[in-house]
Formats: structure tokens, C-alpha cells, sequence
């Protein structure tokens, strides 16, 4: 792999590297009481001690020391986090922005040394239609050397992830030695050079760039539908055809209103 060439700044690093990206897992859950056990499942899963874990992990891998941590469950959903941490202690690490996979593995909000993660989680179900959906949303907004992108494929595989929408940015600038300004300090043409090959193999992935303006928009979706991984408290065994049909299209329509970011025609259903 081909060596970084490094600027010679003066002074700080001033570039401010912001990565956001939504996490959705969808299910169906027709009764109160399947409703009430994924609301269940998703704050035993997702609750402040794991998340506190998960962005312990994010810390280490984009090379930030952990300063302080404050969590906290809510009622009746969800939870929250907060971590300071410094990238001052790791001088000495290899650092690297290049374009290439990091590691693999409900609010959340991690703070940096002049930079912050923030992390929200948002549970929630129609009343009506069985329709249960989890929302994680994560910002890393990062300055200096460290850069956010290297730990997407540990936060993409640390949750299920039916949907996943991200959006990296690099605003301001910072000056070499010369006094010139550099508005970006690493090569990047889309996000998805710094996904794994195993994300590839499960999503379908779509970019919307703006390169002149440094903004780069990433989407996936899961490639396979399977109706059993959706179905929370019953199997696709006990659904009649229509109403596997029907559940079915429910599901897919959903998953493509957030995907492509709109209402979905329900076709006559």
C-alpha cells in the first residue's frame, strides 16, 4: 500500500471532518404484545452500557483517548451516552486517512477534543399497519488527524441494519508551512472505498457526490428479503398467503421510503 504524503501544517489541523449516516432496522409486529417485546428486545440490545462499549470501540479504532463517559437509559425508550476523549495521546500511532476499509466488529453523544460524536436511537410503531421501526442516528465530527470514516464498517456490522444512509463532509481549511490553504488533506471519491467487502455482498449501494464542495452521500439497502428476520413473535409459517403477501409488501414499501427518502404509492393494497 502506497504510503500517506503528509502536509507540513503550521500549527493545528483545522479541517473539520463530519461524518452522518442513519441506521434502520424494520420488523412486524401486529399485536401489542409482539409490539411491546421488540420495544423490549431493542432497549436490552441497544441500551447505554453497550452503546458506552460500542464507542469505547469507535474511540480506539479512530485513534482518540477517552477523557470522560456520562450514560443514561430513558423511559420508556431509549438511552444516551456522552464521551470526551482527545486525539493529543496518540502522536506516536500510525494514522492513516486512505481510502480503505477500517475494521470490522438510544442517543448516544461522544465528545472530542474541539470535535463531538453524537449518537440517538429512536424506537417507534404504527398503531395501525404492525410496522416497528429503529432509528440510530450517529454524527462524528472530528479535527485534526483523526478522521471518522475508518470506524464505518465496525458501527455499520454493530447493528442490524436494514437501511443505511451516510453523508461525509470536510469543511474549513488549514494552512501549510507556506501559507497555503488546503481544504482537504486525504483523497477520497466516495465512501463506499472505505466499506468491506462483506457490506458489499449484503447491500445494494447508491452515491449522490458533490466533489467540488467535498460532500459525499452514500445509501444501502439489504440485497435479501427474508419474511422469517421480520416477522418478530411468529414465524412466515403462520400467515395465510394473502396475508404473507400483504406483510410482505407492507415491509418492502417501507424499506424503500427510507431508502429513497419519499412516499411510496401503495399500490392499491
Amino acid at each position: 500500500m502506497a504510503r500517506e504524503k503528509k502536509l507540513k501544517l503550521h500549527g493545528f489541523n483545522n479541517l473539520t471532518k463530519t461524518l452522518s449516516f442513519n441506521i434502520y432496522d424494520i420488523c412486524y409486529a401486529v399485536s401489542p404484545k409482539h409490539k411491546q417485546e421488540y420495544m423490549e428486545y431493542i432497549d436490552e440490545e441497544y441500551n447505554a452500557d453497550r452503546l458506552t462499549g460500542i464507542l469505547s470501540d469507535v474511540s480506539n479504532i479512530i485513534g482518540a483517548n477517552i477523557l470522560n463517559v456520562a450514560h443514561q437509559d430513558y423511559e420508556p425508550h431509549g438511552a444516551s451516552v456522552t464521551m470526551l476523549i482527545s486525539e493529543e495521546p496518540v502522536a506516536s500511532l500510525e494514522l492513516s486517512n486512505t481510502e480503505s476499509p477500517g475494521p470490522l466488529p438510544d442517543a448516544v453523544i461522544v465528545h472530542l477534543d474541539k470535535s463531538h460524536i453524537t449518537v440517538h436511537t429512536y424506537p417507534e410503531s404504527h398503531p395501525d399497519h404492525g410496522i416497528s421501526t429503529f432509528r440510530v442516528d450517529i454524527d462524528v465530527s472530528t479535527c485534526g488527524r483523526v478522521s471518522p470514516l475508518k470506524a464505518l464498517n465496525y458501527l455499520i456490522h454493530s447493528f442490524d441494519s436494514d437501511i443505511v444512509i451516510m453523508d461525509y463532509r470536510v469543511r474549513g481549511f488549514t494552512r501549510d508551512t507556506s501559507g497555503g490553504k488546503h481544504f482537504m488533506d486525504h483523497d477520497i471519491n466516495s465512501i463506499q472505498n472505505f466499506l468491506s467487502r462483506d457490506t458489499f455482498e449484503l447491500y445494494t449501494i447508491m452515491d449522490v457526490n458533490i466533489f467540488q464542495e467535498n460532500i459525499f452521500h452514500t445509501k444501502m439497502m439489504l440485497k435479501e428479503f427474508d419474511i422469517d428476520k421480520y416477522l418478530f413473535g411468529r414465524g412466515a409459517g403462520v400467515l395465510s398467503p394473502c396475508e404473507l403477501k400483504s406483510v410482505t409488501k407492507k415491509l418492502k414499501r417501507e424499506m424503500g421510503e427510507m431508502f429513497y427518502g419519499r412516499n411510496i404509492s401503495k399500490g392499491g393494497e
